[in-house]
């Protein structure tokens, strides 16, 4: 029983750093028009992150993500327009909270 959790941990952590992201080579070099993403940029990717998606199964000309950025601020940016669209997940339980209060 004891060897086959060990196996189990072994194998779960070797998947999921398989799955880990590398680093983007790419980062503060600018791209074709002599521009680097930066948070506002990264801020509208991820705003229609949903839209560019859907388009990049289509498109060999359109990505998600913006490979030549300036590192953490835009990765802040996208993040947050990401929520953004999204609403987060805190917006459907407060709701739920005020409906409850209100049905009691």
């Amino acid at each position: 029983m004891k060897r086959s959790i060990y196996y189990l941990l072994i194998i779960s952590v070797l998947m999921f750093a398989a799955c880990a992201a590398g680093s983007n080579d790419m980062a503060d070099s600018v791209n074709q028009a002599g521009k680097i993403a930066g948070f506002w940029k990264g801020l509208w990717h991820g705003f229609i992150v949903l839209f560019t998606f859907v388009i990049s199964l289509f498109s060999d000309k359109v990505n998600v993500y913006e490979v030549h950025n300036n590192g953490g601020w835009y990765n802040f940016g996208f993040i947050l327009g990401v929520m953004t669209f999204f609403g987060g997940s805190s917006g459907k339980a407060g709701q739920n909270m005020c409906r409850k209060k209100k049905e009691e």
